[in-house]
């Protein structure tokens, strides 16, 4: 059978507890959703820059969680969770360990979520690297026709030169992408950058906000006013697991010594959800193999209920893609 989308293969689910949100995700067509789970099961880009490997493991391991965890039923709404999603699978990457693998991956990638947004769908990816928010978000802004507003929300800046999980938005700048002047870095960490590249980033336009520069809400108040400033524009929410502190999770790339609170970075996922300018959000870097202890699943728990949020922020749209 051809699949729907191009270079993916079928998920991996196990058994799903009964009344669980994930038994009402559709993985045989996606007519009639309004949004699509897509798997990105690879972490070269991690390994090219000496990162801790494992993350390829990510959607295997959130897929398991959220079998698991999350009914069909949002307490806060008190209404049911019905936002229709497609899961599309797994993105199939490259073979080999070399930059021209990774480039060859990430065309593939943004192929398969052109394909999805050619449907109406709103794309939500689980990784997998860093670098593969690059690709996706490039086949958003060629679907919107140009280049896209976005909030990474993470404590690196993931503007490197070099090939790997660190250049995601540098490439997405420099190619015409990404509007310097509509990207915030929410969530920057005080010591995890360099000076060159957020005086680079300063340079352009975009906005880095701290992980200590205000309360919560109100930080994500301001991003959302930068990257998203108007009512017709297209954008991106990018949440990088390792923004969260490390003792609630633990099992990512880079682990956070003084991290977000889960609740915090839940609330910026359903607002995400809410905003019908949002066609793209994903949530990367999760890595099974370093969670503490392992294989207890404890941060693919974590990254299910960033997911289930921005569902119940979604529900709030009415179901349209923007």
């Amino acid at each position: 059978m051809t699949r729907a989308v191009p270079h993916t293969t079928d998920p991996t689910w196990p058994e799903i507890a009964e009344d669980r949100f994930a038994g009402t995700i559709r993985g045989d067509t996606p007519s009639g959703c309004a949004v699509a789970l897509l798997g990105a099961a690879d972490d070269l880009g991690v390994r090219l820059n000496h990162g801790r490997p494992g993350a390829a493991d990510g959607p295997r391991a959130f897929r398991a969680a959220l079998a698991r965890f999350g009914t069909t039923y949002d307490a806060a709404r008190r209404a049911p969770l019905d936002v229709p999603v497609f899961d599309a699978g797994d993105l199939v990457p490259a073979r080999g360990d070399t930059d021209e693998a990774l480039t060859e991956t990430h065309a593939r990638l943004t192929e398969a979520c052109a394909a999805l947004h050619a449907m109406g769908l709103v794309t939500a990816v689980i990784g997998g690297g860093h670098d593969l928010t690059f690709p996706a978000v490039r086949a958003l802004a060629d679907h919107a026709g140009g280049a896209v507003g976005g909030i990474n929300v993470d404590p690196h800046l993931d503007v490197r030169e070099t090939v790997g999980s660190g250049m995601p938005y540098r490439r997405l700048i420099d190619g015409g992408f990404l509007n310097p002047r509509r990207f915030v870095e929410l969530g920057a960490g005080r010591f995890s950058n360099s000076r060159a590249h957020a005086e680079w980033l300063a340079g352009l336009g975009a906005t880095i906000i701290l992980d200590t520069d205000s309360a919560p809400a109100d930080a994500v108040d301001r991003a959302i006013g930068v990257a998203l400033p108007e009512a017709g524009s297209a954008g991106f929410v990018s949440i990088d697991l390792d923004v969260i502190d490390g003792s609630r999770a633990p099992g990512v790339s880079s682990v956070n010594p003084a991290g977000l609170p889960v609740g915090a970075v839940c609330d910026i996922a359903r607002r995400a959800g809410a905003d019908g300018r949002v066609g793209h959000f994903d949530i990367m870097e999760l890595c099974p193999p370093h969670d503490d202890p392992p294989g207890a699943g404890r941060t693919a728990r974590v990254a299910a209920l960033i997911f289930l949020h921005f569902i119940a922020g979604f529900a709030q749209r009415g179901g349209a893609a923007p």
